[in-house]
Protein backbone atom coordinates (compact mmCIF):
# COMPACT_ATOMS: atom_id res chain seq x y z
CA UNK A 1 0.00 0.00 0.00
CA UNK A 2 2.74 2.69 0.74
CA UNK A 3 4.46 1.62 -2.30
CA UNK A 4 1.09 2.22 -4.37
CA UNK A 5 0.58 5.48 -2.65
CA UNK A 6 3.71 6.77 -3.00
CA UNK A 7 4.04 6.35 -7.08
CA UNK A 8 1.56 10.11 -7.77
CA UNK A 9 4.37 11.68 -5.58
CA UNK A 10 6.95 10.53 -7.46
CA UNK A 11 5.68 11.23 -10.51
CA UNK A 12 4.97 14.87 -10.12
CA UNK A 13 8.55 15.07 -8.66
CA UNK A 14 10.02 13.44 -11.81
CA UNK A 15 8.05 15.90 -13.96
CA UNK A 16 8.68 18.93 -12.12
CA UNK A 17 12.51 18.28 -12.10
CA UNK A 18 12.39 18.56 -15.84
CA UNK A 19 13.37 21.82 -17.57
CA UNK A 20 10.32 22.52 -19.23
CA UNK A 21 8.16 22.31 -16.49
CA UNK A 22 8.61 25.79 -14.61
CA UNK A 23 8.41 27.34 -18.14
CA UNK A 24 5.16 25.59 -18.86
CA UNK A 25 3.74 26.15 -15.27
CA UNK A 26 4.58 29.96 -15.97
CA UNK A 27 3.39 29.88 -19.72
CA UNK A 28 0.08 28.56 -18.46
CA UNK A 29 -0.64 31.18 -15.58
CA UNK A 30 0.01 33.37 -18.00
CA UNK A 31 -2.85 32.52 -20.19
CA UNK A 32 -5.40 32.59 -17.31
CA UNK A 33 -4.27 35.73 -16.07
CA UNK A 34 -5.07 37.43 -19.48
CA UNK A 35 -8.40 35.46 -20.57
CA UNK A 36 -9.99 36.53 -17.04
CA UNK A 37 -8.55 40.01 -18.40
CA UNK A 38 -10.19 40.03 -21.66
CA UNK A 39 -13.28 38.72 -19.84
CA UNK A 40 -13.23 41.78 -17.50
CA UNK A 41 -12.28 44.33 -20.19
CA UNK A 42 -15.47 43.07 -22.49
CA UNK A 43 -17.90 43.39 -19.25
CA UNK A 44 -16.18 47.47 -18.79
CA UNK A 45 -16.74 48.05 -22.56
CA UNK A 46 -20.29 46.79 -22.43
CA UNK A 47 -21.01 48.57 -19.14
CA UNK A 48 -19.49 51.70 -21.20
CA UNK A 49 -21.33 51.69 -23.57
CA UNK A 50 -24.60 51.31 -21.80
CA UNK A 51 -23.93 54.42 -19.83
CA UNK A 52 -23.12 56.11 -22.97
CA UNK A 53 -26.68 55.56 -24.43
CA UNK A 54 -28.43 56.41 -21.22
CA UNK A 55 -26.43 59.88 -21.47
CA UNK A 56 -27.70 60.31 -24.97
CA UNK A 57 -30.88 59.69 -24.31
CA UNK A 58 -30.85 62.29 -20.97
CA UNK A 59 -29.15 64.21 -23.39
CA UNK A 60 -32.18 64.35 -25.68
CA UNK A 61 -34.09 65.39 -22.68
CA UNK A 62 -32.49 68.09 -21.05
CA UNK A 63 -31.54 69.65 -24.65
CA UNK A 64 -33.78 72.32 -25.43
CA UNK A 65 -33.83 73.76 -21.60
CA UNK A 66 -30.07 74.28 -22.01
CA UNK A 67 -30.55 76.43 -24.72
CA UNK A 68 -33.00 78.80 -22.59
CA UNK A 69 -30.23 78.75 -19.83
CA UNK A 70 -27.63 80.45 -22.47
CA UNK A 71 -30.34 82.88 -23.50
CA UNK A 72 -29.69 84.63 -20.02
CA UNK A 73 -26.23 85.12 -21.26
CA UNK A 74 -27.44 86.62 -24.80
CA UNK A 75 -26.75 89.87 -26.55
CA UNK A 76 -30.06 91.31 -27.31
CA UNK A 77 -29.89 92.17 -30.82
CA UNK A 78 -32.15 94.53 -33.30
CA UNK A 79 -34.74 92.09 -34.65
CA UNK A 80 -33.40 93.15 -37.97
CA UNK A 81 -30.45 91.58 -40.29
CA UNK A 82 -28.79 94.62 -40.85
CA UNK A 83 -29.22 97.24 -37.91
CA UNK A 84 -27.22 99.96 -40.00
CA UNK A 85 -29.34 100.28 -42.52
CA UNK A 86 -32.69 100.49 -40.01
CA UNK A 87 -34.08 103.56 -38.53
CA UNK A 88 -36.26 104.29 -35.76
CA UNK A 89 -39.52 106.03 -36.85
CA UNK A 90 -40.93 105.91 -33.80
CA UNK A 91 -39.12 105.80 -30.15
CA UNK A 92 -40.31 104.48 -27.01
CA UNK A 93 -42.64 106.65 -24.46
CA UNK A 94 -40.31 107.29 -21.60
CA UNK A 95 -42.31 109.29 -18.83
CA UNK A 96 -39.01 110.78 -17.57
CA UNK A 97 -37.95 112.23 -20.75
CA UNK A 98 -38.89 115.86 -21.74
CA UNK A 99 -42.11 117.17 -23.14
CA UNK A 100 -40.91 117.22 -26.69
CA UNK A 101 -39.69 113.88 -26.64
CA UNK A 102 -43.01 112.46 -24.89
CA UNK A 103 -44.93 113.54 -27.67
CA UNK A 104 -43.06 112.25 -30.70
CA UNK A 105 -43.12 109.11 -29.22
CA UNK A 106 -47.18 109.14 -28.54
CA UNK A 107 -49.48 107.38 -31.13
CA UNK A 108 -52.47 108.94 -32.77
CA UNK A 109 -55.21 106.95 -33.62
CA UNK A 110 -59.16 106.94 -33.55
CA UNK A 111 -58.73 110.56 -32.67
CA UNK A 112 -57.23 109.68 -29.46
CA UNK A 113 -53.05 109.65 -28.34
CA UNK A 114 -51.61 106.40 -26.70
CA UNK A 115 -47.98 106.01 -25.45
CA UNK A 116 -45.80 103.96 -27.72
CA UNK A 117 -45.11 100.56 -25.54
CA UNK A 118 -42.13 99.95 -28.07
CA UNK A 119 -39.70 100.78 -30.92
CA UNK A 120 -40.94 101.40 -34.47
CA UNK A 121 -38.07 99.98 -36.79
CA UNK A 122 -38.30 100.12 -40.52
CA UNK A 123 -35.09 100.09 -43.39
CA UNK A 124 -34.14 103.01 -44.95
CA UNK A 125 -35.16 102.44 -47.94
CA UNK A 126 -38.98 101.63 -46.68
CA UNK A 127 -38.87 98.48 -48.57
CA UNK A 128 -39.87 94.96 -46.66
CA UNK A 129 -37.40 93.17 -44.40
CA UNK A 130 -37.11 89.81 -42.49
CA UNK A 131 -37.78 89.77 -38.44
CA UNK A 132 -35.26 88.07 -36.62
CA UNK A 133 -35.45 87.03 -33.00
CA UNK A 134 -33.69 89.30 -30.47
CA UNK A 135 -33.69 86.78 -28.22
CA UNK A 136 -33.50 82.52 -28.31
CA UNK A 137 -36.78 81.50 -26.63
CA UNK A 138 -40.46 79.83 -26.84
CA UNK A 139 -42.83 81.20 -28.56
CA UNK A 140 -45.99 81.55 -26.99
CA UNK A 141 -48.33 83.80 -28.83
CA UNK A 142 -48.98 83.84 -32.00
CA UNK A 143 -52.06 86.31 -33.43
CA UNK A 144 -54.01 87.82 -36.38
CA UNK A 145 -54.86 91.47 -35.44
CA UNK A 146 -55.31 93.79 -38.31
CA UNK A 147 -55.04 96.86 -35.87
CA UNK A 148 -52.02 95.51 -34.51
CA UNK A 149 -50.80 93.98 -37.89
CA UNK A 150 -50.03 90.59 -36.66
CA UNK A 151 -48.38 89.54 -32.79
CA UNK A 152 -45.40 87.58 -32.19
CA UNK A 153 -44.93 86.63 -28.19
CA UNK A 154 -41.20 84.91 -27.22
CA UNK A 155 -41.41 84.16 -23.66
CA UNK A 156 -37.81 84.21 -22.14
CA UNK A 157 -36.11 83.39 -18.68
CA UNK A 158 -36.61 85.50 -15.39
CA UNK A 159 -40.35 87.03 -16.76
CA UNK A 160 -39.02 88.35 -19.66
CA UNK A 161 -40.49 88.88 -23.80
CA UNK A 162 -39.62 90.00 -26.47
CA UNK A 163 -43.09 91.05 -28.84
CA UNK A 164 -43.34 91.26 -32.53
CA UNK A 165 -45.88 93.75 -33.91
CA UNK A 166 -47.08 94.72 -37.28
CA UNK A 167 -45.82 91.57 -39.28
CA UNK A 168 -46.70 89.23 -41.79
CA UNK A 169 -45.86 85.93 -43.92
CA UNK A 170 -45.39 83.96 -39.86
CA UNK A 171 -42.90 81.39 -40.18
CA UNK A 172 -43.38 80.18 -36.76
CA UNK A 173 -46.13 78.94 -34.23
CA UNK A 174 -46.84 78.62 -30.63
CA UNK A 175 -44.73 75.88 -29.07
CA UNK A 176 -41.58 76.34 -31.45
CA UNK A 177 -38.36 77.04 -29.65
CA UNK A 178 -36.39 79.79 -31.85
CA UNK A 179 -32.83 81.01 -31.58
CA UNK A 180 -31.47 83.98 -31.58
CA UNK A 181 -31.26 85.72 -35.13
CA UNK A 182 -33.75 83.44 -36.47
CA UNK A 183 -36.21 84.71 -38.99
CA UNK A 184 -39.61 84.22 -37.36
CA UNK A 185 -41.72 86.87 -40.01
CA UNK A 186 -41.68 89.67 -42.28
CA UNK A 187 -42.27 93.14 -41.68
CA UNK A 188 -45.73 94.44 -42.59
CA UNK A 189 -47.49 97.31 -42.01
CA UNK A 190 -50.38 98.53 -39.26
CA UNK A 191 -53.27 100.41 -38.88
CA UNK A 192 -52.41 102.03 -35.41
CA UNK A 193 -49.21 103.40 -36.79
CA UNK A 194 -49.59 103.87 -41.18
CA UNK A 195 -47.35 106.79 -40.76
CA UNK A 196 -44.33 104.51 -39.89
CA UNK A 197 -45.15 102.41 -43.37
CA UNK A 198 -43.36 99.16 -43.87
CA UNK A 199 -41.81 98.39 -40.04
CA UNK A 200 -41.95 96.08 -37.04
CA UNK A 201 -43.26 97.06 -33.45
CA UNK A 202 -40.40 96.08 -31.28
CA UNK A 203 -40.96 95.53 -27.66
CA UNK A 204 -38.97 94.32 -24.45
CA UNK A 205 -41.65 93.68 -21.23
CA UNK A 206 -40.56 91.84 -17.72
CA UNK A 207 -43.34 90.72 -15.61
CA UNK A 208 -45.68 92.78 -18.28
CA UNK A 209 -44.18 96.02 -17.81
CA UNK A 210 -42.61 97.80 -20.97
CA UNK A 211 -39.00 98.59 -21.13
CA UNK A 212 -37.83 100.99 -23.43
CA UNK A 213 -35.84 98.33 -25.85
CA UNK A 214 -33.36 101.10 -26.80
CA UNK A 215 -31.79 100.72 -23.44
CA UNK A 216 -30.88 97.27 -23.60
CA UNK A 217 -29.95 96.75 -27.21
CA UNK A 218 -26.57 95.33 -27.01
CA UNK A 219 -26.59 94.62 -23.32
CA UNK A 220 -26.77 90.73 -21.87
CA UNK A 221 -30.14 89.84 -21.42
CA UNK A 222 -29.59 89.65 -17.34
CA UNK A 223 -29.21 93.51 -17.46
CA UNK A 224 -32.96 93.41 -17.93
CA UNK A 225 -33.18 91.93 -14.03
CA UNK A 226 -30.68 94.27 -12.77
CA UNK A 227 -32.33 97.26 -13.84
CA UNK A 228 -35.47 96.20 -12.81
CA UNK A 229 -34.19 95.43 -9.28
CA UNK A 230 -32.61 98.36 -8.99
CA UNK A 231 -35.70 100.19 -10.11
CA UNK A 232 -37.16 98.46 -7.47
CA UNK A 233 -35.23 99.24 -4.97
CA UNK A 234 -35.39 102.98 -6.08
CA UNK A 235 -38.90 102.78 -5.26
CA UNK A 236 -38.66 101.64 -1.87
CA UNK A 237 -35.90 104.15 -1.21
CA UNK A 238 -38.31 106.75 -2.08
CA UNK A 239 -41.38 105.37 -0.34
CA UNK A 240 -39.46 104.90 2.59
CA UNK A 241 -38.56 108.88 2.59
CA UNK A 242 -41.86 109.68 2.17
CA UNK A 243 -42.79 108.00 4.92
CA UNK A 244 -41.11 109.37 7.60
CA UNK A 245 -42.48 113.20 7.78
CA UNK A 246 -45.54 111.60 8.61
CA UNK A 247 -44.18 109.79 11.21
CA UNK A 248 -42.70 113.11 12.69
CA UNK A 249 -45.70 114.22 12.19
CA UNK A 250 -47.40 111.81 14.68
CA UNK A 251 -44.23 112.71 17.08
CA UNK A 252 -45.66 116.19 17.28
CA UNK A 253 -48.91 115.31 17.56
CA UNK A 254 -47.89 113.73 20.90
CA UNK A 255 -45.86 116.23 22.11
CA UNK A 256 -49.30 118.91 21.73
CA UNK A 257 -50.77 116.73 24.19
CA UNK A 258 -49.86 119.45 27.13
CA UNK A 259 -51.54 121.89 25.32
CA UNK A 260 -54.78 119.56 25.87
CA UNK A 261 -53.72 118.95 29.58
CA UNK A 262 -53.08 122.80 30.41
CA UNK A 263 -56.88 123.45 28.49
CA UNK A 264 -58.45 120.42 30.95
CA UNK A 265 -56.46 122.14 33.94
CA UNK A 266 -58.25 125.40 32.62
CA UNK A 267 -61.58 123.87 32.76
CA UNK A 268 -60.48 122.03 36.22
CA UNK A 269 -60.10 126.02 37.87
CA UNK A 270 -63.13 125.90 40.10
CA UNK A 271 -61.64 129.39 41.46
CA UNK A 272 -63.42 131.09 38.36
CA UNK A 273 -66.47 129.89 39.36
CA UNK A 274 -66.08 131.03 42.58
CA UNK A 275 -65.11 134.53 41.88
CA UNK A 276 -68.27 134.94 40.09
CA UNK A 277 -70.01 133.58 43.74
CA UNK A 278 -68.35 135.78 45.17
CA UNK A 279 -68.80 138.53 42.92
CA UNK A 280 -72.65 138.05 43.55
CA UNK A 281 -72.28 137.80 47.30
CA UNK A 282 -70.58 141.37 47.42
CA UNK A 283 -73.30 142.67 45.11
CA UNK A 284 -75.88 141.01 47.18
CA UNK A 285 -73.91 142.38 50.33
CA UNK A 286 -73.57 146.17 49.16
CA UNK A 287 -77.25 145.82 48.49
CA UNK A 288 -78.22 144.54 51.95
CA UNK A 289 -76.02 147.21 53.41
CA UNK A 290 -77.26 150.32 50.86
CA UNK A 291 -80.65 148.70 52.50
CA UNK A 292 -80.02 149.42 55.90
CA UNK A 293 -78.90 153.17 55.36
CA UNK A 294 -81.71 154.14 53.09
CA UNK A 295 -83.99 153.17 55.50
CA UNK A 296 -82.58 155.35 58.17
CA UNK A 297 -82.36 158.36 55.82
CA UNK A 298 -86.42 158.19 55.45
CA UNK A 299 -86.83 157.29 58.86
CA UNK A 300 -85.04 160.60 60.00
CA UNK A 301 -86.88 162.51 57.26
CA UNK A 302 -90.54 161.89 58.70
CA UNK A 303 -88.80 163.16 62.16
CA UNK A 304 -88.01 166.42 60.77
CA UNK A 305 -91.49 166.27 59.45
CA UNK A 306 -93.27 165.98 62.43
CA UNK A 307 -91.54 168.57 64.67
CA UNK A 308 -92.20 171.09 61.73
CA UNK A 309 -95.67 170.48 61.79
CA UNK A 310 -95.59 170.94 65.34
CA UNK A 311 -93.54 173.95 65.43
CA UNK A 312 -96.51 175.27 62.72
Amino acid sequence: MREEEKKPTSTIRRILKQRWALSAIYIASAAIILAAAFLLQNSFDDSAKDGKEESAETGKNYGQPSVEVNSNLETIKMPVADADKSVIKKQFYDVNADEKAQEEALVFYNNRYEQNKGIDIAMEDGKSFDVKASLSGNVTKVQDDALLGNLIEVEHEDGVVTRYQSVKDIKVAVGDKVKQGQAIATAGKSQINEEAGVHVHFEIRKDNIALNPTDFIDKQASAIQSATEMEGSELDDSANKEETPAVEESKTDKEETPAVEESETGTDETPAVDETDESTDLENGTDKEGSTPGEDTTEESDSLKDSLNQSN
